[in-house]
Protein backbone atom coordinates (compact mmCIF):
# COMPACT_ATOMS: atom_id res chain seq x y z
CA UNK A 1 0.00 0.00 0.00
CA UNK A 2 1.38 3.44 -0.98
CA UNK A 3 2.01 5.78 1.37
CA UNK A 4 -0.58 8.42 0.02
CA UNK A 5 -3.03 5.49 0.20
CA UNK A 6 -2.09 4.94 3.93
CA UNK A 7 -2.59 8.82 4.88
CA UNK A 8 -5.97 9.22 3.44
CA UNK A 9 -6.89 6.55 4.67
CA UNK A 10 -6.37 6.92 8.25
CA UNK A 11 -7.47 10.52 7.66
CA UNK A 12 -10.81 10.26 6.34
CA UNK A 13 -11.54 7.11 4.77
CA UNK A 14 -10.60 5.20 8.38
CA UNK A 15 -11.02 7.63 10.62
CA UNK A 16 -10.52 5.90 13.65
CA UNK A 17 -13.09 8.23 15.63
CA UNK A 18 -16.30 8.24 13.18
CA UNK A 19 -15.90 5.01 11.50
CA UNK A 20 -14.06 2.62 13.71
CA UNK A 21 -15.83 4.60 16.87
CA UNK A 22 -12.28 3.69 19.16
CA UNK A 23 -11.40 7.16 21.05
CA UNK A 24 -15.03 8.25 21.95
CA UNK A 25 -14.49 9.36 25.03
CA UNK A 26 -11.97 11.77 24.84
CA UNK A 27 -13.42 12.62 21.43
CA UNK A 28 -16.80 13.85 23.71
CA UNK A 29 -14.86 14.69 26.55
CA UNK A 30 -12.25 17.42 25.16
CA UNK A 31 -14.34 18.80 22.31
CA UNK A 32 -16.02 21.84 24.34
CA UNK A 33 -13.80 24.36 23.76
CA UNK A 34 -11.31 24.66 20.64
CA UNK A 35 -8.28 25.52 22.66
CA UNK A 36 -7.91 22.19 24.74
CA UNK A 37 -9.24 20.33 21.40
CA UNK A 38 -5.93 21.42 19.87
CA UNK A 39 -3.92 20.51 22.88
CA UNK A 40 -5.54 17.27 22.91
CA UNK A 41 -5.15 16.86 19.21
CA UNK A 42 -1.48 17.37 19.45
CA UNK A 43 -0.57 15.37 22.33
CA UNK A 44 -2.61 12.27 20.72
CA UNK A 45 -1.00 12.98 17.62
CA UNK A 46 2.58 12.95 19.21
CA UNK A 47 1.59 9.75 21.46
CA UNK A 48 0.31 7.90 17.99
CA UNK A 49 3.57 8.49 16.22
CA UNK A 50 5.92 7.71 18.78
CA UNK A 51 4.13 4.52 20.21
CA UNK A 52 4.35 3.47 16.30
CA UNK A 53 7.44 4.09 16.09
CA UNK A 54 8.54 1.87 20.08
CA UNK A 55 6.21 -0.56 19.12
CA UNK A 56 7.13 -1.61 15.83
CA UNK A 57 10.82 -1.79 16.81
CA UNK A 58 9.47 -4.09 19.47
CA UNK A 59 7.56 -6.60 17.33
CA UNK A 60 10.64 -6.92 14.85
CA UNK A 61 13.93 -6.28 17.32
CA UNK A 62 12.59 -7.98 20.77
CA UNK A 63 9.45 -10.14 20.70
CA UNK A 64 9.59 -11.92 17.22
CA UNK A 65 13.46 -12.70 17.90
CA UNK A 66 12.64 -14.28 21.22
CA UNK A 67 9.24 -15.68 19.93
CA UNK A 68 7.05 -13.93 22.37
CA UNK A 69 4.81 -12.42 20.29
CA UNK A 70 1.99 -13.43 22.66
CA UNK A 71 2.63 -10.38 25.19
CA UNK A 72 2.72 -7.85 22.22
CA UNK A 73 -0.62 -6.21 23.97
CA UNK A 74 1.47 -6.09 27.34
CA UNK A 75 4.31 -4.85 26.35
CA UNK A 76 2.63 -2.24 23.84
CA UNK A 77 0.84 -0.62 26.75
CA UNK A 78 3.83 -0.30 28.94
CA UNK A 79 5.59 1.38 25.42
CA UNK A 80 1.92 3.61 25.64
CA UNK A 81 2.35 3.88 28.81
CA UNK A 82 5.62 5.38 29.32
CA UNK A 83 5.44 7.32 26.16
CA UNK A 84 2.40 9.55 27.97
CA UNK A 85 4.07 9.70 31.36
CA UNK A 86 6.63 11.35 29.27
CA UNK A 87 4.04 13.65 27.52
CA UNK A 88 2.68 14.74 30.75
CA UNK A 89 5.95 15.57 31.98
CA UNK A 90 7.09 17.54 29.35
CA UNK A 91 3.57 19.41 29.34
CA UNK A 92 3.97 20.09 33.20
CA UNK A 93 7.12 21.95 32.65
CA UNK A 94 6.70 23.58 29.50
CA UNK A 95 2.68 24.40 29.61
CA UNK A 96 1.19 24.01 32.65
CA UNK A 97 -2.08 25.88 31.76
CA UNK A 98 -2.51 23.00 28.59
CA UNK A 99 -1.94 20.07 31.23
CA UNK A 100 -4.47 22.09 33.55
CA UNK A 101 -6.71 22.53 30.36
CA UNK A 102 -6.41 18.48 29.28
CA UNK A 103 -6.67 17.48 33.23
CA UNK A 104 -8.31 14.19 34.00
CA UNK A 105 -8.11 13.01 29.76
CA UNK A 106 -4.20 13.45 29.80
CA UNK A 107 -3.70 10.50 31.32
CA UNK A 108 -6.50 8.47 29.74
CA UNK A 109 -4.68 8.65 26.41
CA UNK A 110 -3.00 5.64 27.97
CA UNK A 111 -6.06 3.74 27.53
CA UNK A 112 -7.09 5.46 24.64
CA UNK A 113 -8.00 2.75 22.40
CA UNK A 114 -7.00 4.34 19.09
CA UNK A 115 -2.95 4.46 20.66
CA UNK A 116 -2.99 0.67 21.09
CA UNK A 117 -5.10 -0.23 17.85
CA UNK A 118 -3.00 1.47 15.86
CA UNK A 119 0.09 -0.05 16.81
CA UNK A 120 -1.83 -3.73 16.52
CA UNK A 121 -2.86 -2.66 13.21
CA UNK A 122 0.52 -1.65 12.19
CA UNK A 123 1.73 -5.11 12.63
CA UNK A 124 -1.55 -7.03 11.50
CA UNK A 125 -0.94 -5.24 8.24
CA UNK A 126 2.54 -5.93 8.10
CA UNK A 127 3.61 -2.14 7.75
CA UNK A 128 7.49 -1.21 7.27
CA UNK A 129 8.32 1.30 9.82
CA UNK A 130 7.92 4.38 7.34
CA UNK A 131 4.22 3.01 6.89
CA UNK A 132 3.41 2.43 10.69
CA UNK A 133 5.08 5.81 11.30
CA UNK A 134 2.57 7.51 8.47
CA UNK A 135 -0.09 5.41 9.95
CA UNK A 136 0.34 6.56 13.58
CA UNK A 137 0.86 10.04 12.37
CA UNK A 138 -2.04 10.52 10.35
CA UNK A 139 -4.36 8.42 12.54
CA UNK A 140 -3.28 11.54 14.86
CA UNK A 141 -4.04 13.71 12.66
CA UNK A 142 -7.65 12.41 11.48
CA UNK A 143 -8.29 12.15 15.61
CA UNK A 144 -7.28 15.75 15.65
CA UNK A 145 -9.67 16.89 13.12
CA UNK A 146 -12.29 15.51 13.94
CA UNK A 147 -12.05 16.46 17.31
CA UNK A 148 -11.35 20.37 16.65
CA UNK A 149 -14.26 19.72 13.91
CA UNK A 150 -16.56 18.86 16.87
CA UNK A 151 -15.15 21.24 19.47
CA UNK A 152 -15.82 24.15 16.85
CA UNK A 153 -19.65 23.03 16.13
CA UNK A 154 -20.05 23.07 20.47
CA UNK A 155 -19.16 26.63 20.65
CA UNK A 156 -21.24 27.36 18.01
CA UNK A 157 -24.32 25.45 19.71
CA UNK A 158 -23.35 27.31 22.81
CA UNK A 159 -24.84 30.68 21.30
CA UNK A 160 -27.63 28.76 19.17
CA UNK A 161 -31.04 28.23 19.97
CA UNK A 162 -31.46 24.99 20.73
CA UNK A 163 -34.39 23.34 22.10
CA UNK A 164 -34.55 22.97 26.24
CA UNK A 165 -34.38 19.20 25.62
CA UNK A 166 -31.73 18.79 23.23
CA UNK A 167 -29.43 21.02 24.99
CA UNK A 168 -26.11 19.22 26.43
CA UNK A 169 -25.36 15.81 25.73
CA UNK A 170 -28.63 15.21 23.49
CA UNK A 171 -27.20 17.52 20.80
CA UNK A 172 -23.48 16.64 21.22
CA UNK A 173 -24.72 12.89 20.41
CA UNK A 174 -26.66 13.97 17.57
CA UNK A 175 -24.07 16.09 16.10
CA UNK A 176 -21.51 12.98 16.49
CA UNK A 177 -23.80 10.77 14.82
CA UNK A 178 -24.15 13.32 11.73
CA UNK A 179 -20.34 13.39 11.27
CA UNK A 180 -20.11 10.15 11.65
CA UNK A 181 -22.72 9.50 8.54
CA UNK A 182 -20.39 11.81 6.74
CA UNK A 183 -17.58 10.47 7.30
CA UNK A 184 -19.13 6.84 6.38
CA UNK A 185 -19.35 8.70 2.89
CA UNK A 186 -15.73 8.23 2.31
CA UNK A 187 -16.20 4.51 3.05
CA UNK A 188 -16.32 3.59 -1.04
CA UNK A 189 -13.18 5.19 -1.97
CA UNK A 190 -10.60 3.22 -3.32
CA UNK A 191 -7.37 4.47 -3.58
CA UNK A 192 -3.45 2.62 -4.68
Amino acid sequence: MSLFAIMVSALVINNFVLTQFLGICPFIGVSRQLESAVGMGAAVTFVLALSSLATWLIQYYVLVPLRITYLQTVFFILIIAALVQLLEMGLRRFSPPLQKALGVYLPLITTNCIVLGAAILNINKNYDLLQSIVHGVCAGLGFALVLLAMAGIRERLETSPVPKRFQGVPITFITAALMSIAFLGFSGLQIG
